[in-house]
């Protein structure tokens, strides 16, 4: 039993949902590694949302209400983490939901789907194709889904599927605690922010957007600027941790 009082309460309990969804088969054991690393740039931000992530996270919600057809596309990592608030969120910003895999078995595909559905998400389904231009398995999508998406909110990604996604036209939302992964970078728009916290802040800015400000964000849309005002948050976070 983890105490709530616990400074880092909220990591360990994130860690033991992964490690025991990792037991159950819907967690990829390589997924362990790869949230490992992405909690390491949480530190360096502190583990709050930063300004520029507000910013990053209103901005999706603008280009998933703005879409003619969202997807938001769930990995293993993802519904272990947040599959209440995808499940939110999809109800916010009316986007389709679509469960992609790296390490894709039809086990791992029903065990996902059936924890988003238990937190109310409606999830695709149908016959898969290759569609995607990858050799593995995350290009196996559906033809009503992720292929006919203008755009796609892709949280924990590879970075390989995000370049294949943007060189199909699509615009690509990304949520990526390291802003100098090749996912951030390829992205068109990367949230550099904790997918607990991120999925939220979209949702919450979904019902809260007036059409102007959504314009405008879509307008000066910037992601370069945003991964490197990230990476200023975290030099000014360190240049103060030893003072």
């Amino acid at each position: 039993m983890i105490p709530k009082d616990h400074p880092r309460y909220r990591s360990l309990v994130a860690r033991e949902r992964l490690a025991r969804c990792a037991r159950e088969g819907v967690v990829a054991l390589e997924g362990l590694t790869a949230h490992g690393r992405g909690e390491a740039f949480d530190y360096l931000i502190g583990e709050k949302t930063t300004g520029s992530a507000s910013l990053a996270a209103r901005t999706a919600a603008a280009m998933l209400l703005a879409a003619r057809h969202a997807v938001i596309s769930v990995n293993g990592n993802t519904a272990a983490l947040a599959a209440e608030e995808i499940a939110a969120l999809q109800q916010a910003s009316g986007a389709d939901v679509e469960v992609n895999l790296f390490h894709r078995t039809e086990e791992r595909i029903a065990l996902i789907t059936g924890i988003l559905e238990k937190h109310g998400a409606r999830v695709l389904s149908g016959t898969v194709e290759r569609l995607v231009p990858l050799s593995h398995d995350r290009a196996l999508c559906l033809p009503h889904g992720i292929a006919d998406a203008d755009v796609v909110l892709v949280p924990l990604e590879d970075g390989d599927r995000c370049a294949a996604l943007r060189a199909m036209g699509k615009t690509v939302i990304t949520v990526d605690l390291n802003p100098l992964s090749r996912t951030a970078r390829t992205a068109t728009l990367t949230v550099v922010d904790e997918v607990t916290r991120a999925i939220p802040a979209i949702t919450a800015a979904c019902a809260s957007l007036e059409p102007d400000e959504a314009g405008r964000l879509i307008a000066t849309l910037d992601n370069t600027y945003l991964l490197r005002a990230a990476i200023d948050e975290m030099r000014e976070r360190l240049s103060h941790a030893l003072e």
